[in-house]
């Protein structure tokens, strides 16, 4: 038994930081992000003014390029919503069964541990529109219970498509999280006489929690901009009602503008997540 230092309970001494304080963005953080929002404004405009002189000197009758935008935005919007939706739903998902996954790859059971370290490595290192393709195709249209015929959507497929992959890389960053924790809190607590149960939900997750925000808040991300490979199997989401009003609109002036702003409402989702999850990189990082 050690002496009654620093080190004698780790496990029950919450960890003292220095400072309190909030850690707000740097100048240089709020610069590139002023940055990126001025150069996605001059592409936007410049991309529009090219169109319109494009469409003024063919055909001067036509509908102006923001006339045309703005038709059509309320209806692309509604599918970027709905990809929206499906990333959420595949998140949740692939998070519920990529905590159990990465938990099994920790157990004591060598069955459970081999099971779980193959499903991870499996799904974590296959092609994301593969998985998908094999979601909707394989998956059967309907499944029978008790007497009633259950229909299988296509889009719930293509939620389980893409929640797949998104399980493994969970269960990635639950093991790593776990495994990220000093050996010795799980000594520390068995020294005290905590069961394996109570060490793991009491001491360790609860530690590991924060440093797995930063890379699970990343992997969403990555998610959300991944779901438009549904409108490779026939989903109707946002790339695909874009591709029908360009058709609809027949005109090869519209493609820039049109994509532009597709591009620009993912990213006015998706950079806000990025730069938070900068944040809580430096807020949870270990300082030697």
């Amino acid at each position: 038994m050690r002496g009654a230092d620093n080190q004698s309970f780790p496990v029950l001494l919450k960890p003292h930081h220095a400072s309190a304080s909030v850690h707000l963005p740097s100048i240089s953080v709020i610069a590139q992000s002023r940055t990126v929002i001025a150069l996605l404004t001059i592409a936007f405009i410049v991309s529009c003014g090219a169109s319109a002189a494009y469409s003024a000197a063919n055909d001067p009758a036509r509908p102006s390029i923001i006339e045309v935008l703005l038709k059509w935005a309320p209806l692309i919007g509604a599918g970027f919503l709905f990809n929206i939706a499906v990333s959420i739903a595949s998140m949740a998902i692939g998070t519920l069964t990529g905590t159990l996954l990465g938990l099994g790859q920790i157990s004591l059971s060598p069955t459970i541990a081999k099971i779980s370290w193959f499903l991870t490595q499996f799904f974590r290192n296959s092609p994301w529109l593969v998985l998908l393709f094999f979601a909707m195709f394989l998956l059967p249209f309907d499944f029978k219970i008790a007497g009633f015929t259950i229909p299988l959507p296509a889009w719930f497929k293509a939620i389980i498509g893409l929640a797949l992959p998104v399980m493994a890389n969970v269960a990635e960053i639950v093991r790593g999280g776990i495994k990220s924790i000093p050996f010795s809190q799980w000594e520390s607590a068995e020294s005290l006489a905590f069961s394996r149960r109570q060490i793991l939900w009491q001491i360790i997750l609860p530690q590991a929690f924060k440093r797995m925000i930063p890379p699970w808040m990343n992997l969403y991300a990555i998610l959300t901009m991944a779901t438009t490979l549904i409108s490779v199997v026939g989903i109707q989401d946002s790339m695909t009602l874009t591709k029908a009003a360009l058709v609809a609109e027949g005109r090869l002036d519209l493609y820039l503008p049109f994509y532009l702003m597709l591009l620009v409402m993912f990213f006015a989702y998706c950079y806000p997540i990025a730069r938070l999850t900068q944040r809580l990189e430096r807020r949870v990082a270990v300082k030697f």
